[in-house]
């Protein structure tokens, strides 16, 4: 499997990584078989965080005796110098290592200053003085924070959204994090599931030298997918482009990405789900959201208290109550429409 670069971390990274976000929702023997069947295959970069549940765990459990021979990222999304340092703890016992590759702070509103000595990039240093880490990274949403972090010099890995729907400004990000020797790790490469056609994500950012998604990764067959691609490479060539500009169109404009980060909701609104559930029933199977469940989970859109936690708390400065609001009337006539094909 083709390696890369990781920027100054000259750390030689399969082109596909291993997102291990999803895996926290299948057994611990059904992730195993995922986590080694990827590895088995020449996938060597594993990307978890401290705050997905069971992830580290389950990477431990799968990866430990090949410890030596893969790369592992984590991320905290502690708030500073003491508790970066106690997660990290808990980390590398869930993953039965005594170090990590590339810690990254975990989608800060603000990067830290590197001057506080209880704040969170004194823990990094401390963390990487004790030999609990090697390399300092960082994610984000925000494309400010990105590039603020690329040109700091202080980060050696930056992880941010890039995909084939990616604007202008967000690719951007590429080419400073090249100019600043910076790696690149590209999460959300299916845009949380919206890009049905993961070959032409997967074309659009294999044209760029220094950029590693990690595709998230829950299913065998998904697996199977990229591990085809990586063998036989798709083209970004004109029928490729055509899919991409097709996506773009029918996803201009903002739409909830699924990050996450507006949760928990206090009405127990599934919000990364139904803040865009119009885009999933035209773009994936729509019969399991008209079942009674699903639609149970919606009509919870209508206990909304206001709270502002969503909207305050999203990356990309949607109107969530309002997205809410309008999903919502357009999933009833939906459901209304097509409630028959049950």
């Amino acid at each position: 499997m083709d390696k890369i670069r990781l920027g100054r971390t000259n750390l030689m990274v399969t082109r596909s990584g291993f997102g291990a976000l999803p895996v926290q929702r299948v057994s611990l023997e059904e992730a195993k078989k995922l986590l080694v069947k990827a590895y088995e295959n020449g996938i060597n970069f594993f990307d978890t965080a401290r705050a997905y549940s069971d992830s580290e765990e389950k990477i431990g459990y799968s990866l430990s005796d090949v410890r030596k021979d893969i790369i592992i990222a984590t991320k905290s999304h502690a708030q500073d110098k003491a508790t970066l340092l106690k997660y990290l703890e808990t980390s590398l016992h869930n993953m039965k290592t005594d170090y990590v590759d590339i810690l990254q702070l975990h989608n800060p509103g603000v990067l830290p200053d590197p001057e506080d000595p209880e704040g969170l990039y004194a823990g990094l240093l401390e963390a990487k003085k004790r030999g609990m880490i090697r390399f300092i990274g960082i994610t984000n949403h925000r494309i400010k924070n990105a590039l603020e972090a690329a040109a700091s010099g202080l980060y050696d890995t930056v992880q941010f959204p890039l995909s084939s729907l990616s604007a202008d400004h967000d690719l951007k990000l590429i080419e400073e994090c090249k100019k600043y020797d910076v790696g690149v790790i590209a999460m959300k490469a299916l845009s949380g599931g919206l890009i049905t056609n993961a070959a032409s994500t997967f074309a659009f950012l294999r044209q760029f030298d220094n950029v590693v998604p990690i595709w998230g990764i829950q299913r065998e067959s998904e697996l199977d997918e990229f591990i085809s691609f990586e063998k036989n490479p798709p083209v970004l060539d004109e029928a490729m482009w055509k899919i991409i500009n097709k996506d773009r169109a029918e996803l201009a404009g903002d739409f909830c990405r699924g990050c996450g980060y507006c949760l928990p909701c206090p009405a127990g609104i599934e919000i990364p789900t139904s803040a865009r559930i119009t885009l999933l029933l035209h773009r994936a199977p729509y019969q399991g959201f008209l079942e009674d469940e699903f639609k149970e989970k919606m009509e919870r859109i209508n206990n909304c208290i206001e709270c502002g936690h969503c909207k305050s708390h999203c990356p990309y400065k949607l109107d969530t109550p309002n997205l809410l609001k309008r999903e919502l009337k357009s999933y009833n006539e939906f459901y209304v429409l097509h409630n028959t094909d049950k």
